[in-house]
C-alpha cells in the first residue's frame, strides 16, 4: 500500500485478501481433484456435480442476505462468523468419508464464502476512501485473480502428494490465523439505519435454484418424463414466480431490485455475467476429468494444462482495466463472449486418438473471455444504473455469475452424461464381453470414468475397452463444448445490445424500502469464476 496508510488499513487489506484468496483458490484447487474424489469416495457423475455446484447454489443466495445482515449485526462480526463457518466446513469436506457428506459441507463452505464476499469490500468501505479505497479494491481485485491463475497448479501439486483431502485441509491453518487476527486488528462498522435480512426472498430462491438443479443432475438417471423430474421443474417454475413476484409486490426490504432488469444495459450485463459462468466455469469440471480419466494425467499435469486459461484470463483481466472507459462497453461484452465462444468450439474437436494439445488454443481464448468478463463485468453493472443503484448491481451481477456456474455445470453434465452414454454403448458394442458387462462398462465411462474403465474389463478386451471410451468421452464432450459455445454466441449478441449511459435514460426511482439494500449491497466484488 501507498505510504501514509495505517497499521489498521494494512491488516484489514490484509485479512480481506487471505480470505478472499482462500475462497478462491479453494474453487480451482476442487476442480482439479474432482477425479481423485470420484475414485477415493466412489461417486457417481451427479455427485461431482454437486460438489461443484452445491458451493455456488449457497454462495449465489445468500450473497445479498449476508450483505444485509453484516450491516445490521456488525461487519467485523459477521467476517469472524463467516471464517469459523467456512473453516469448519472446509474441515469438514476433508473429514468426509462419502459423496454425500462432501456435498453438504460444499454447501456450508458456500454459506461461509457467501458471509465473507459479503463483507469484504465494506470492510474495506470502512477503513478507506477516496484514491486509497480505490488502490485498496484493486489490490483485492489482483488477489482474486491471482488465487484464480495459481488454483489449478496448487490443487493439483497438493492432490498428487497429499491426497484430494488437503485441499480442505490447507483452510484450516489461515482460517485459525485469519480470525485471531482479525478479533485483534478488525475495526466494528454497521449502518443503524440497515434494513431487514429478506429472508422469504431467500427462501422462494433456494428453492427454485434447488428444485432446477436436482432437475437438471437426477434428469438422466431418472428419465426427463418421470413425475419426479416433472415436479422438481414445476417446483422451481413455480418459486421462480412466487419469488419474482415477491420481490415486486410484498418485500418490505426486498433482496434484489428486480425492477433493474428493466434496463437493457443492466440486463445485457446480467446475460453475460450468466453465460460466462455457465459456459467457461461450467465445461472446466468436465474438461478435468477428461484429461486426467481419458488421457490419464496426474492431478499436478492436468492442473498445468489448464493453466493456460488461467493465466491468459489472469493477464487479461489486468489490461481490460486499462481500457475500461476508453472503449465501448458493449464492444468489451461482445469481443469476450466472443471469445469464449470460439475458445469452446475450437477444443470441440476431439477423436479418439487426441492428444491436450487440441485444447490449447481453446483454453487460451476462452480464459480471454473470462479476463475480460472478470474486470469488465463490475464495471458494467455499474455502468448501467445510477450511482445510487451501484451496489445492488454489482451484488446481483455476482450472483447471476454463481447461479451461472451451478447451472453450467448441472446443464452440461447432463448433456455430458446423456451423449457420453449413447458414444460408449454404440463402441463398445463391438466387445467381446457378456451384455451385462458391456451395459456397466458403458455406464461408468459416462460417469466419466473414461479410459479407466478398461482395468474393469476382461483382460483379452482392455486395449478395445480403452480405445472405445476415449472415443466415446472425445464425442460427449465434444457436443458439450458445441453447446456451451452456441450459448457464448448468443451472448455475444446480448452484450452488443448493451444500451447507453443511465444518465441519458429515465431514472427508476427507488422506493424508499429498497434504497438501503441498493445502497449497501456488496458493490465492487468482482469475483473470477472457476469450477465449484
Amino acid at each position: 500500500m501507498a505510504p501514509g496508510t495505517t497499521v489498521r488499513q494494512r491488516w484489514t487489506l490484509l485479512l480481506v485478501c487471505t480470505a478472499a484468496f482462500m475462497l478462491l483458490l479453494d474453487i480451482t484447487v476442487v476442480s482439479v481433484a474432482l477425479p481423485s474424489i470420484q475414485r477415493d469416495l466412489h461417486a457417481s457423475l451427479p455427485d461431482l456435480q454437486w460438489v461443484s455446484a452445491a458451493y455456488a447454489l449457497v454462495l449465489a443466495v445468500f450473497l445479498l442476505p449476508a450483505a444485509t445482515l453484516g450491516d445490521r449485526m456488525g461487519r467485523r462480526r459477521l467476517f469472524l462468523a463467516g471464517l469459523v463457518i467456512f473453516t469448519l466446513g472446509s474441515l469438514a469436506c476433508a473429514l468426509a468419508t462419502t459423496a454425500m457428506a462432501l456435498e453438504l459441507f460444499r454447501a456450508l463452505q458456500g454459506v461461509g464464502g457467501a458471509v465473507l464476499f459479503a463483507t469484504a469490500t465494506p470492510l474495506l468501505r470502512a477503513e478507506f476512501s477516496g484514491p486509497a479505497l480505490a488502490r485498496a479494491l484493486g489490490v483485492f481485485g489482483a488477489t482474486l485473480g491471482g488465487a484464480s491463475a495459481i488454483g489449478p497448479l496448487v490443487g493439483g501439486v497438493l492432490t498428487d502428494t497429499l491426497g484430494w483431502r488437503s485441499i480442505f485441509f490447507i483452510n484450516l491453518p489461515i482460517g485459525i490465523a485469519a480470525f485471531a487476527a482479525g478479533v485483534a486488528r478488525l475495526r466494528e462498522s454497521r449502518d443503524p439505519a440497515g434494513g431487514r435480512a429478506d429472508w422469504v426472498g431467500t427462501a422462494l430462491i433456494i428453492a427454485a435454484l434447488t428444485a432446477l438443479m436436482f432437475a437438471l443432475i437426477r434428469g438422466n438417471g431418472l428419465g426427463w418424463s418421470s413425475p419426479t423430474i416433472l415436479a422438481l421443474f414445476a417446483t422451481a417454475v413455480v418459486a421462480f414466480a412466487g419469488f419474482v413476484f415477491y420481490e415486486l409486490r410484498l418485500a418490505a426490504a426486498p433482496m434484489a431490485d428486480l425492477r433493474l432488469f428493466r434496463r437493457r444495459s443492466f440486463a445485457s450485463t446480467g446475460f453475460v455475467a450468466f453465460a460466462i459462468s455457465a459456459t467457461v466455469v461450467g465445461t472446466i469440471t468436465y474438461l478435468s476429468l477428461y484429461l486426467q480419466n481419458t488421457l490419464r494425467y496426474s492431478p499436478v499435469q492436468g492442473g498445468l494444462r489448464l493453466l493456460p486459461m488461467f493465466l491468459s484470463s489472469f493477464t487479461v483481466a489486468l489490461l481490460t482495466g486499462r481500457l475500461i472507459g476508453k472503449v465501448q462497453m458493449r464492444v468489451l461484452l461482445a469481443v469476450a463472449m466472443g471469445a469464449a465462444a470460439a475458445g469452446l468450439a475450437s477444443m470441440a474437436h476431439l477423436t479418439g486418438t487426441s492428444t491436450w494439445l487440441v485444447l490449447l488454443p481453446g483454453l487460451i481464448l476462452a480464459g480471454i473471455g473470462l479476463g475480460i468478463t472478470s474486470t469488465g463485468l463490475a464495471s458494467a453493472a455499474l455502468s448501467a444504473v445510477e450511482p445510487a443503484r451501484a451496489g445492488m448491481a454489482a451484488g446481483l451481477t455476482n450472483t447471476l455469475r454463481q447461479v451461472g456456474t451451478a447451472t453450467g455445470v448441472a446443464l452440461f453434465g447432463a448433456l455430458f452424461a446423456s451423449r457420453v452414454a449413447a458414444a460408449g454403448s454404440r463402441d463398445l458394442a463391438g466387445v467381446s464381453a457378456p451384455p451385462a458387462t458391456v451395459h456397466r462398462l458403458a455406464a461408468a465411462v459416462a460417469s466419466g470414468a473414461g479410459t479407466r474403465v478398461a482395468a474393469a474389463a476382461p483382460p483379452a478386451t482392455r486395449a478395445a475397452v480403452a480405445r472405445a471410451a476415449h472415443t466415446a468421452t472425445a464425442s460427449g464432450l465434444n457436443d458439450v463444448l458445441l453447446a456451451a459455445a452456441a450459448f457464448a454466441a448468443l451472448g455475444v449478441i446480448v452484450g452488443l445490445a448493451f444500451g447507453p449511459d443511465p444518465a441519458k435514460q429515465p431514472a427508476l426511482a427507488p422506493d424508499e424500502s429498497s434504497a438501503k439494500a441498493v445502497a449497501d449491497a456488496p458493490a465492487g466484488l468482482a469475483i473470477p469464476q472457476t469450477s465449484d
